[in-house]
């Protein structure tokens, strides 16, 4: 089926009303988690072929996130669909006001390789909560896992519903000419610029979810040990290829030795060296144009710790580079790998300042129990969101939009904020016959004037 087609004829069921029913939305996520749940052991398996990643790591971080969406989606949806009361103003009384969510239509999702099931299905769920059709194109780079996911779906879902769509730039670039009523894009700054682009020609709604280099902040007074812990954890989680991820640590003077050796620390217990083959808590880049890339990042005279690496397994072990500086390469672009720089600083003024320079990142992170300091950061740099005493975690709560703001992207979802960004919101003002007030009917007059002025004012 062309994509023409394909679109044409999920437009055509869509509108006929079939996905308006909250019954109708429950069966199909049902179905979702039916499919997956049956097909668990495949997903484990396709994964293993892009990353090396194990079973493990690909629950905690892929399907446990996947599941636990459904079955939020499915115990709240009819909660969420409701109609919503608002406040009449004294012009429009007697009357009611009400807010009716409605599904946007046919929707594209665009997924990541870095995570695949999770990047493309999270999105799907709200999608299909909300009432739409999906055309999902999941990415070529992480080629097996996309096609267990187009095996499975496509025999479970008719086209006209929710469908996979499988290739690389000419696939997606096909897509992108037909008119969608929405799209959703997870990947890099560059490309979501085409996609907008794209988008525009139809005047299509689109989020966007980018990236962007998301610092940490380690305060004076910050417990080093587990700070250190949860850095490492979060950064190199999926060998430093998520969007949330630590880019870079910013260290107060006072604290930077103690940091940088318990970072060492942490790195030699959460992951030891891969001598002895592939750890079982540890992936592969993706692919070796991406190891190239990171190996160009990694300056030899300013490694503090590991650098090394196994270009044939497409393996470089966490590295911690120190003495580091805005001006150094590794500091142009998002790393998205595992490479982590160390940036000393004496001023925190001073500091807040460069990093507000900067393009707006998709994560910040603190480390301090200084509330005066965190609630500075927080007001004065503008991200999209993060944690404190943290990293990564905050993306795991339903009840917190994830999302971006400016180069690292627009609109949000994960829980309610999913179901929003799939829906169009029709305000709704309901009056009776037996009531209306003449002022607002000609012939004017100044004491009708006063009168409108006092009931709107």
């Amino acid at each position: 089926m062309t994509p023409e087609n394909l679109l044409a004829a999920q437009r055509e069921f869509f509108l006929s009303g079939q996905t308006l029913p909250l019954k109708f939305r429950i069966k199909q996520l049902k179905k979702l988690r039916k499919a997956i749940r049956e097909n668990e052991q495949y997903f484990y398996e396709e994964i293993y072929k892009d990353f090396s990643k194990s079973k493990f790591e690909t629950y905690a971080t892929e399907l446990s996130l996947v599941y636990s969406e459904l079955n939020l989606a499915i115990k709240k949806l009819k909660k969420w669909m409701k109609p919503k009361k608002k406040r009449t103003d004294l012009a429009n009384k007697p009357g009611k006001s009400r807010i009716l969510p409605e599904p946007l239509g046919c929707s594209l999702i665009i997924g990541a390789w870095n995570y695949p099931y999770q990047l493309s299905i999270v999105p799907v769920i709200s999608a299909i909560a909300a009432g739409n059709t999906v055309i999902l194109k999941p990415s070529e780079l992480s080629y097996n896992a996309s096609a267990i996911m187009a095996k499975v779906f496509n025999r479970i879902f008719i086209p006209e519903i929710f469908h996979v769509v499988i290739g690389g730039i000419k696939e997606a670039q096909a897509l992108l000419n037909l008119n969608f009523d929405k799209i959703f894009f997870t990947g890099s700054v560059p490309v979501g610029k085409k996609i907008y682009q794209a988008a525009a020609k139809h005047l299509t709604p689109v989020t966007l979810e980018l990236g962007g280099k998301s610092p940490t902040f380690v305060l004076p007074d910050a417990k080093i040990k587990m700070t250190a812990k949860r850095i490492v954890w979060g950064k190199f989680l999926n060998a430093g290829q998520t969007c949330v991820a630590t880019d870079y640590i910013l260290v107060d003077k006072t604290v930077e030795k103690q940091l940088l050796e318990e970072l060492k620390n942490q790195i030699k217990i959460q992951f030891p060296t891969f001598e002895n083959g592939i750890p079982e808590n540890y992936v592969q880049i993706i692919n070796e144009r991406n190891f190239d890339r990171l190996l160009n990042l990694i300056d030899k005279e300013k490694i503090y710790y590991g650098g090394t690496f196994d270009k044939e397994k497409r393996l470089i072990h966490p590295t911690v580079l120190h003495n580091i500086s805005f001006d150094d390469t590794v500091m142009e672009d998002e790393i998205f790998g595992p490479v982590l720089p160390v940036i000393a600083y004496e001023n925190l003024d001073e500091l807040i300042e460069k990093v507000k320079l900067k393009p707006k990142p998709l994560a910040l992170y603190i480390f301090s129990k200084n509330k005066k300091q965190i609630k500075k950061i927080q007001t004065e740099i503008s991200f999209g969101g993060g944690a404190v005493n943290d990293t990564v975690m905050h993306l795991t709560n339903h009840r917190l939009p994830f999302g971006g703001t400016g180069s690292s992207g627009m609109g949000s979802y994960h829980g309610y904020a999913g179901f929003e960004t799939f829906s169009h919101f029709k305000s709704i003002l309901k009056k009776p016959f037996w009531f209306e007030p003449p002022v607002k009917y000609a012939p004017y007059s100044e004491k009708n004037r006063k009168i409108l002025k006092f009931l709107i004012e």
